[in-house]
């Protein structure tokens, strides 16, 4: 049951740009320096060029491989990754590299396809699993400790309380996070103005508690009367951005989010970076990692 509950954690989508060329150059560097598995007793011609080749493979699978991720964007999302599919993600990618080898080596070998793949492939996805679990529960370890002790040392600001009648947060004994106590705010007016330029939102900058954004359209987090209260209006995450510029507690903290910096109750951290509670944990939103010094800055 642990081990369950561990690969269904949280975990950071890797940012894979140029990492492709590197380990394919990696793989084929290291094939021709140390020409393991029999390839020093291979006599060809052009044996560098074909050697090389089997990094060139190893990259372009990875290359397709990720632009096969950008065609589910929702499934590969930050906000449904796990260690578990990350895991399972690394194994298939090992398991196409080494069927894509073992392709090119029969085609440079004249080697009939059939026969020697289950031993060829079977043995490759065996000598993968063990440190590709290994560098995954690391980077997941080093993640989760990182942002758990930024997050428990960050000062906010004091938001508002909340409505006596908010029932409080459920809090978990391994959740490191700071909490701070509620000051007044000013009474400060805000309107945003949907695309049409007809559509409109009228409230208290205290009242404002996120705005997130999904497709054309953006979801107005706010309080009525105490309570947590959406409303949907089209426009894009950028239109209300702009809008807000004269409020300095109002920052971009994700592609998908913008959070009102005096309403943040408490900050705790996993390994995918800060998670923001607002109202009494009814709300929680996530910082996307490139946005962390925005955030950060914005709290001093």
């Amino acid at each position: 049951m642990k081990l369950l509950k561990l690969l269904r954690q949280p975990y950071p989508v890797p940012e894979n740009a140029g990492n492709e060329w590197v380990i394919g150059a990696f793989v084929g560097g290291f094939l021709l320096l140390f020409q393991p598995f029999g390839l020093s007793l291979w006599n060809t011609s052009d044996k560098v060029y074909k050697v090389l080749g089997f990094g060139a493979v190893t990259t372009g699978v990875m290359l397709l491989v990720n632009e096969g991720t950008r065609l589910w964007p929702r499934y590969f999302a930050e906000e449904h990754w796990t260690v578990g599919r990350e895991i399972a993600k690394i194994l298939i990618l090992i398991f196409l590299i080494a069927l894509a080898n073992r392709l090119y080596m029969s085609w440079l070998m004249g080697w009939s396809l059939q026969g020697g793949w289950l031993l060829s492939i079977g043995m490759t996805f065996l000598i993968g699993i063990f440190p590709t679990v290994g560098v995954v529960m690391t980077n997941y370890i080093l993640q989760l400790r990182k942002y758990q002790q930024q997050a428990a040392h960050l000062v906010l600001h004091k938001p508002i309380p909340a409505a006596p009648n908010s029932p409080p947060e459920k809090q978990t004994p391994d959740e490191d996070s700071v909490t701070v106590e509620p000051q007044p705010f000013l009474d400060e007016q805000l309107v945003l103005v949907a695309e049409n330029e007809k559509d409109t939102l009228t409230l208290k900058r205290d009242e404002l508690l996120a705005i997130e954004s999904s497709d054309n359209y953006c979801t107005i987090l706010y309080l009525r009367k105490g309570v947590l209260t959406k409303e949907l209006m089209r426009s894009s995450l950028s239109r209300f951005e702009n809008q807000l510029v004269n409020g300095s507690s109002f920052v971009r903290c994700h592609r998908s989010y913008i959070v009102n910096l005096d309403r943040i109750e408490r900050v705790s951290g996993n390994a995918q970076g800060y998670k923001l509670h607002l109202f009494n944990g009814q709300l929680t939103v996530p910082v996307a990692r490139k946005y962390n010094d925005t955030l950060v800055a914005g709290l001093k």
